[in-house]
């Protein structure tokens, strides 16, 4: 099978690079500076083993590689809020020997959140969803770097919306052979959704930075019960904490270059890179919707949903809020929840 990496940032450069160091054939896409860099350096890859550079293909549109083959995998890996913009370009790329991409290939969803798997399956008729936990960073253009050892990432893999199949399989080896573990499930939401009450945390990291305070710690407590929550109202299923201890145990451990602190996660990233955008409305914001479909308030997702969005659309710099502010705001919108009167019937 050949790897076309759709949006080879933190998570698409790290799995597309592990996957061509272990001599899978790779394709990436990206656009912008990080494309020209691609393709005049090619990707380097950092790693706790060290620093190497890969020479892969690199394009921006499915033209630029003429009829794609029946043997590709579409890895969709750019943020949720891109995502239907590249399933529109992708969908009717033609496959050799007739038919489009959408009708003949297989597009696995390697994204944080719930809802990619729904738009690619409004297109695609064969879509597989991703747990992603795979800790990376998009440094600069042409360059990602991959903490995680001894494994680079955990993979859980599964049909959208459920079962396993060959071509699943198929995938998982691949990924085994590069520095990943890929349990194949056949409940990959129920993965997801756990995923999902984790990533509640980017936007407080994304406001006010890398969560090591006591009072965000507590923040994000309050705010993953307020998640919990809507989940449990929605009877939606998520793996519990220990499970998710169990299946990662110490396989995974964050080994910092050069002795430098963590930085933050993809929605930090996100405002580090001033793309102008963050995928808060498909995190959060998938609690928020939740809640208001099941009628439970969320008034802490609410927020962090709506300052996620204003620092992206401002270009405010990540982490520039005080976390004394951030949870003097949350309080405020918690009471003036509270002191709201109930709908009336």
């Amino acid at each position: 099978m050949r790897y076309i990496i759709i949006g080879a940032g933190a998570v698409g450069g790290a799995i597309g690079g592990r996957l061509a160091e272990a001599g899978h054939e790779v394709v990436l896409v990206a656009r912008g500076a990080h494309l020209r860099a691609l393709r005049a350096d090619g990707l380097r890859l950092v790693t706790p083993e060290g620093p190497r550079v890969h020479r892969l293909p690199a394009v921006e549109k499915p033209a630029e590689l003429g009829e794609l083959r029946p043997d590709d995998v579409l890895v969709l890996t750019v943020k949720t809020q891109d995502g239907e913009a590249v399933l529109r370009d992708w969908g009717p790329a033609p496959v050799a020997g007739g038919g489009s991409a959408a009708e003949r290939l297989p597009v696995v969803c390697a994204q944080n959140g719930v809802e990619s798997g729904r738009l690619a399956l409004r297109r695609f008729h064969r879509v597989y969803g991703v747990c992603v936990w795979l800790p990376a960073t998009f440094v600069e253009p042409g360059t990602v770097a991959a903490a995680g050892a001894p494994l680079t990432g955990i993979l859980h893999l599964g049909r959208c919306p459920d079962g396993t199949d060959d071509t699943l399989r198929g995938i998982a080896a691949d990924l085994e052979t590069a520095h990943f573990e890929a349990p194949v499930v056949p409940d990959v939401a129920r993965w997801q959704y756990a995923k999902l009450l984790g990533n509640l945390a980017n936007a407080i990291e994304a406001v006010s930075g890398v969560l090591t305070s006591e009072e965000g710690l507590e923040l994000f407590t309050r705010v993953r019960a307020e998640g919990t929550a809507v989940l449990d109202a929605a009877k939606i299923a998520y793996a519990g904490e220990e499970e998710q201890r169990r299946a990662r145990a110490d396989k995974i451990t964050f080994k910092p270059f050069d002795g430098a602190p963590r930085r933050g996660g993809s929605s930090w990233q996100s405002l580090d890179r001033g793309t102008g955008t963050i995928e808060a409305d498909y995190l959060n914001g998938e609690i928020a919707l939740l809640g208001r479909l099941h009628g439970v308030p969320t008034p802490l997702n609410d927020l962090l949903q709506r300052l996620a969005n204003t620092f992206a659309r401002e270009r405010r710099p990540a982490g520039s809020m005080p976390v004394t502010e951030l949870v003097r705001l949350a309080d405020e919108a918690v009471a003036f929840v509270q002191e709201e009167p109930p709908p009336r019937p």
